[in-house]
């Protein structure tokens, strides 16, 4: 019996990041826990063959047909709200206190953040924004603002710092097309800090901390391999 060609590289890799993706995207959509989620990832990485990799999704993609799945905006599963229920503007107040929005809420077109001895907390992994740009200006002083974002959103950050600081963890997609939603931040930070972090829905700062933290040992000894091959 004649032995099976070898799968070149290319196409090996193609399929494990369409798997890695259909993994993020079950994840979200809750049919996945944590641990699930995380031991397939890294099975997904180990996976040597086409056939071990569609093992790993097989069962999700049987349960939601391709057909009855959301569609997307922009590359994102959550669902753009109507033209009519985009404020054009919106305002958060921190003084001395705290502003938390999360869930599946609906930002506005432009939104102004104002954080004074207080702090927020902007959780966008839930949140339907409309296509196009939506932005966010904010004054912080003597406080802080950490905004969450989820892997699939396009981050456009700037703004000014003194004794504080803008950071933005981590990149952000570039297939941007007209209709991609696109979160633009920027604003003035005087002994205060802004943070974007990006974690998967759901997914708790420890949860996230332990998948960074996993991901760069596979990195690690994939690069080892590679040297050593």
């Amino acid at each position: 019996m004649a032995e099976k060609p070898p799968v070149p590289a290319h196409a090996l890799g193609e399929k494990r990041e369409a798997t890695i993706k259909t993994l993020i995207e079950s994840f979200a959509a809750d049919r996945l826990t944590v641990e699930e989620y995380e031991s397939r990832l890294d099975l997904a990485h180990k996976a040597g063959d086409p056939a071990s990799l569609e093992k790993l999704v097989r069962d999700l993609n049987a349960v939601v047909p391709a057909s009855a799945a959301p569609a997307p905006v922009g590359g994102r599963r959550v669902p753009a709200p109507r033209p009519e229920e985009v404020r054009e503007r919106q305002f958060f107040v921190a003084v001395m206190g705290g502003v938390d929005r999360r869930g599946a809420w609906i930002p506005a077109r432009k939104s102004f953040l104002l954080a004074l001895m207080g702090g927020a907390s902007l959780d966008f992994r839930e949140a339907r924004l409309p296509p196009g740009v939506t932005e966010i200006d904010m004054f912080v002083m003597w406080g802080g603002v950490e905004i969450i974002v989820p892997p699939d959103l396009i981050v456009d950050c700037g703004g000014m710092a003194i004794m504080g600081g803008f950071e933005h963890e981590g990149g952000s997609p570039v297939d941007a097309g007209p209709d991609t939603p696109v979160l633009k931040i920027g604003g003035f930070a005087l002994m205060g800090g802004v943070e974007i972090v990006v974690r998967l829905p759901g997914e708790s700062a420890r949860d996230a901390k332990r998948r960074l933290r996993e991901a760069r040992k596979r990195l690690a000894r994939g690069s080892r391999d590679a040297q050593g091959s």
